[in-house]
């Protein structure tokens, strides 16, 4: 099983400043020279165009080569990277999850009616990218199967004496 990794790319500042030289000078060679091959460095400067990925706060792109794993640029920023590879955007940021009302029955085969609130976010761009069809989708099937589990373990509230509480129940916590 592959790993997550982190690369750091070319800055991107750098390679606009190495596109605009390129693609204004072969304009002025072409113009001065009247020479047609200068059309080339035009078109090398379009390629380079295609690199330039911006990584917003919370952010990451996974990059890959004609289907194979290359990296994962996490740090925010404007940066370049080669033209041809994919770039797949994974967000950071924590997600709200608030499942539907699921009827369960709880251990002792009562049905009870029971929702979820959960926060998540991704830690590992690789597992999100290429463990799973669709990551988000992954989250709430997990979260309703480990809600229904949960409520099954444990009874909805204790019916023993009211003084002792020997047991966790669903109504307590």
């Amino acid at each position: 099983m592959k790993e997550e990794k982190i690369i750091v790319p070319t800055n991107g500042y750098l390679m606009l400043l190495v596109f605009f030289v390129m693609f204004f000078g072969s304009i002025a060679a072409i113009v001065a020279l009247e020479t047609p091959w200068f059309g080339l460095s035009i078109f090398a400067a379009i390629v380079i165009m295609f690199g330039f990925i911006m990584v917003q706060p919370n952010g990451s792109r996974v990059l890959l080569l004609f289907g194979e794993y290359k990296g994962t640029v996490k740090k925010n920023g404007f940066y370049w990277v080669n033209p041809f590879y994919t770039k797949k955007k994974i967000s950071l940021r924590a997600s709200n999850f608030d499942s539907e009302r699921l009827k369960v029955n709880d251990k002792l085969g009562n049905p009870v009616m029971i929702s979820t609130i959960l926060v998540w976010r991704v830690e590992n761009t690789y597992n999100a990218a290429f463990d799973v069809d669709n990551y988000e989708n992954f989250v709430r099937v997990q979260t309703d199967a480990a809600v229904r589990k949960l409520a099954s373990m444990y009874p909805y509230d204790n019916f023993a004496d009211e003084g002792h509480d020997e047991d966790i129940t669903l109504r307590s916590s």
